[in-house]
């Protein structure tokens, strides 16, 4: 080995024996840091790892209150279970036309068969001696009806039902049992807190408790030809399919909702748009069902439309608050009282009606024989009548208007209208009247968003009346772009008006 190389390999082993020493003596003076796989002691981890941050107390105090609200109210909600017997008829009846031998062959049972249909829901007991409200339509034609309290299951009998509000009153035969506080509907805030209690989907899922808020108050749904009365307050707690009938409570754990409805979309299920019936207008029912077994209203005797900016405008209203008179029934309080076609109720008893479903909720919350002063504007001009009510007939009932050709302002409105034939009238059941049918409506059109309906009469328009298409396209035919037509409608036993901007 030449003198280089020898050097060189010196210089090496110096270089690893140095490293190798400072190593040592580092480790011996713990400047080493740990690697993941050394042991480290509890105080190092505390010393490395941050604290989680102290909670907030408000944060806190909340969460306290919900399990309190949730261990007062999850006693008093109770899950139904509703059986019917269903009929159905054999498919195949008609094509074996009764022949024994290609029933056998087949092996298809002779004429109806039953089936046994199940439901679930909820209910809130509303008193300690058995008596529980409900949805009307969890429990509407059924056979038996059970209720589940600590599981067992109790037999329950029909007290009465609503099924203009959908609710139901059911009674079982036990004592002491844990009632639910009242709360007042009334004082609702958009944006207070709420939970909702129920058995959605299954009787395993029985107390299910979601919290959210007030979405909105005073809405009004397609949900059913019965539910009349609608003023459903809409929250985002999750409510689903078997929550019916079940409770939604304030922070003090008071009733203020019986959970009804779900706008489900495509999903089936819930997608944060619920809706209850406030407690205030539930209770007036719950209290008559029990005392008398059906419920007991005022009734004026009027069909309504609510006002909006067309019609506002052909009537030459200010604004849009108000419930226009569409119709006066003859004998009734209100043709006692002097109402006439086209008043704008505005007020009653000072308070504000803002639409058509208002007016029919409050005046269905006085008493027959109760007195109500109405403000009414009529041609421009407020007047005060006061209404002596009478109790609402069963019969009556909200059914709507009617109508009928092609003409320019017709086809920029999307209306299609027929002169009233004799198999047009008996089809629809306008034999006693006179107008034009609405045979089609446009997709899309200004009379589609309106609400005009195939099958729906026009009897006057523009305050003249209408009894064949050639009157119905000479009064239209002085409409410009721009104006609003003002039509009379009737549906069925009801009638009311339809204002519409003919476009341009």
């Amino acid at each position: 080995m030449n003198k280089g190389a020898k050097r060189t390999t010196l210089i090496v082993f110096s270089v690893v024996v140095g490293i190798m020493v400072g190593l040592v003596v580092a480790s011996n003076f713990g400047l080493t840091r740990n690697g993941f796989a050394d042991s480290v002691t509890s105080e190092q981890v505390s010393s490395v790892v941050e604290p989680l941050p102290q909670v907030n107390s408000d944060l806190e105090a909340t969460s306290r209150a919900f399990v309190a609200i949730a261990k007062r109210v999850i006693p008093t909600v109770v899950a139904i279970t509703s059986e019917k017997t269903v009929k159905v008829r054999d498919p195949f009846s008609n094509f074996f036309h009764n022949d024994d031998f290609f029933r056998r062959f087949f092996r298809q049972p002779r004429g109806e068969q039953e089936y046994k249909q199940r439901g679930l829901g909820s209910g809130v007991i509303v008193s300690p001696d058995g008596y529980i409200m409900t949805n009307y339509h969890v429990i509407k034609d059924a056979d038996e009806i059970n209720v589940r309290i600590d599981r067992k299951a109790f037999k329950a009998e029909v007290v009465g039902t609503d099924p203009a509000t959908d609710l139901a009153i059911v009674k079982i035969d036990e004592k002491n049992l844990p009632a639910i506080l009242f709360g007042d509907s009334d004082k609702l805030e958009v944006g207070e807190l709420v939970l909702a209690v129920g058995s959605p989907f299954d009787l395993r899922l029985q107390h299910t408790v979601t919290s959210g808020i007030i979405s909105a108050k005073g809405r009004t749904l397609n949900l059913s030809g019965e539910l009349t009365y609608q003023d459903f307050i809409q929250t985002d707690a999750a409510i689903n399919p078997g929550n019916s009938g079940g409770a939604l409570v304030n922070i003090h754990g008071e009733l203020i909702g019986i959970n009804t409805a779900i706008y489900a979309g495509n999903t089936g299920g819930n997608v944060g748009i619920g809706f209850a019936v406030p407690i205030n207008l539930a209770k007036h029912v719950m209290d008559d069902l029990i005392e008398h077994g059906e419920v007991v209203r005022g009734y004026l005797g009027v069909f309504i439309s609510t006002l909006d900016e067309e019609l506002g405008e052909a009537l030459k209203i200010g604004d849009n608050e108000g419930a226009v008179v569409t119709q006066v029934v003859e004998g009734t309080p209100a043709d006692k009282a002097g109402l006439k076609k086209y008043d704008v109720i505005r007020e009653v008893d000072g308070r504000k009606i803002t639409d058509s479903q208002a007016l029919t909720n409050l005046v269905a919350s006085y008493r027959p024989g109760d007195k109500i002063d109405l403000n009414v504007v009529r041609d421009g001009k407020e007047k005060m009548i006061r209404v002596e009510l009478q109790k609402r007939p069963n019969s009556a009932t909200n059914s709507r208007p009617a109508l009928p050709q092609d003409d320019d302002v017709l086809s920029k409105l999307g209306l299609h209208v027929s002169n009233l034939t004799d198999e047009l009238a008996s089809k629809y059941g306008y034999e006693e009247e006179q107008g034009i049918i609405v045979h089609d409506v446009g997709e899309n059109s200004v009379a589609a968003e309106k609400g005009m309906r195939v099958g729906d009469l026009i009897i006057e328009i523009d305050r003249q009346k209408v009894r064949s298409v050639r009157e119905f396209e000479k009064i239209v035919d002085d409409f410009e772009a721009g104006q609003v037509v003002l039509f009379q409608v009737k549906r069925g036993r009801s009638s009311h008006f339809i204002a519409m901007k003919v476009p341009k």
